[in-house]
């Protein structure tokens, strides 16, 4: 294959790339262009993909003079922190015994896991509505917390399982020979290893927790324990939906998720690539 060839079948790719981010990122493009829109652009026929009149009217009246909205995110920060800080909390251990010590079942319980990422969430809302109404969990942080860990910790568990196996036993053996217990061994030798693996699990936990909406319109009635996502349903209306307000909500919602992943972003690449290899 000649040196022009090449050249030119980059070219191709480079523009097939191209193509394939702007059609990926058209949606969010139109999501912020429409929260700066009037409504008589949003409605225009042929649609404007280009805002002539941006107007903020909508952000100031519905979003920053709103004090739901407020509440929503606080909520939200609540629920993705804590899902996060509970399911690394047990897929770390878990995830250990799995690849390290000799417990019998491993393969079974590894099994397990992967099978119950394929339940869907709507399959468990009810099941949990049954019982943390009888235990006075609805309408509570840890109630919805310890519903969403319930989803996210086998995907942890998945994830860091190959990070820990990728640990050389001879690190543990010889912290303990130093005077470590086998707990203080894992804590203070094998988690470090492992920081690239526990903010990608991180990463994905949060966005388990933040994204949620099945349980929080399952497992809350009171509108001031309410996510952003169940937030959103406030500004769809039955009869008459304020599209611009929609997606600035939208717009506003994204930013969180988006400041973790950038945040963390180093550590994902990282960790996404060592656990791509099977041991």
């Amino acid at each position: 294959m000649t040196t022009r060839t090449v050249s030119k079948a980059s070219w191709i790719y480079t523009v097939v790339s191209l193509l394939m981010v702007c059609v990926f990122l058209f949606p969010i493009y139109w999501m912020v262009a429409t929260a700066v829109k009037p409504a008589t652009e949003i409605f225009a026929n042929p649609p404007k993909l280009i805002p002539t009149n941006v107007d903020f009217t909508v952000w100031q009246t519905r979003i920053f003079e709103n004090p739901r909205v407020l509440r929503y995110f606080v909520n939200s920060l609540i629920l993705g922190f804590g899902t996060t800080f509970l399911t690394l909390a047990l897929a770390a251990p878990a995830s250990y015994g799995i690849a390290k010590l000799p417990i019998r079942g491993k393969s079974f319980l590894l099994s397990i896991s992967l099978v119950s990422l394929m339940f869907p969430a709507i399959m468990l809302a009810l099941p949990f509505f049954v019982m943390f109404s009888r235990i006075g969990l609805t309408d509570s942080y840890a109630g919805l917390i310890l519903a969403n860990t319930a989803l996210a910790l086998p995907f942890a568990i998945i994830v860091l399982r190959p990070f820990f196996l990728a640990i050389p036993n001879e690190l543990t053996a010889a912290a303990q020979i130093d005077g470590c217990t086998p707990f203080g061994a894992f804590v203070r030798v094998v988690l470090p290893l492992a920081t690239p693996g526990l903010f990608t699990a991180a990463v994905f936990t949060f966005l388990f927790g933040w994204s949620d909406l099945v349980f929080a319109l399952s497992l809350t009635t009171e509108e001031s324990m309410r996510p952003v996502t169940a937030g959103l349903w406030n500004f769809i209306g039955s009869n008459v939906t304020q599209w611009n307000a929609v997606m600035a909500f939208s717009t506003l919602a994204m930013l969180p998720p988006l400041a973790v992943f950038l945040v963390a972003q180093r550590y994902v690449v990282a960790g996404l690539t060592a656990g791509a290899v099977k041991e």
